[in-house]
């Protein structure tokens, strides 16, 4: 693909053309790629446990809920939780089902302190088909990266 800068400076580009708060987005081969490159960098997998344990994992994740299950109501420790696993000077790059819960935790973090965050668009599953089925249209699954079932 690309050099870690070139990787950041095309989501940066991406962040700037749809007026994002944060550093940047990311496709997940891309995101796969920076995890890799960037030392120190940590991936936050935002989906609920009950995501993690019935449709998969991203080995390596830190695994925090952006809406906690069940009920689906935000996560009040959050923020607490993100600041014990994710030191704030860290690249930090946020995953959900398909790109809109990580995008709200990527904000949340930039509020809170976080400089270097970067949402992973199409998320762990990606967007739906014409039959309204995941997995076959984007995310991390589909793009063939590392996961495991929960």
């Amino acid at each position: 693909m690309g050099t870690l800068s070139e990787l950041l400076a095309l989501a940066r580009q991406r962040a700037s053309d749809l007026n994002l708060p944060y550093e940047g987005a990311l496709t997940p081969a891309e995101a796969y790629q920076v995890w890799q490159l960037a030392p120190g960098a940590k991936l936050v997998d935002v989906r609920t446990r009950a995501e993690w344990d019935w449709v998969g994992r991203v080995p390596g994740a830190v695994e925090i809920e952006w809406l906690t299950w069940p009920g689906s109501q935000p996560n009040p420790a959050f923020l607490n939780q993100l600041r014990q696993a994710v030191d704030p000077e860290a690249l930090v790059m946020f995953l959900c089902r398909s790109g809109g819960r990580s995008d709200a935790a990527s904000k949340a973090a930039v509020g809170a302190g976080y400089s270097n965050c970067y949402n992973i668009l199409e998320g762990f599953e990606g967007d739906k088909d014409a039959n309204g089925q995941r997995n076959h249209i984007g995310g991390w699954r589909h793009a063939g990266l590392p996961w495991q079932q929960g």
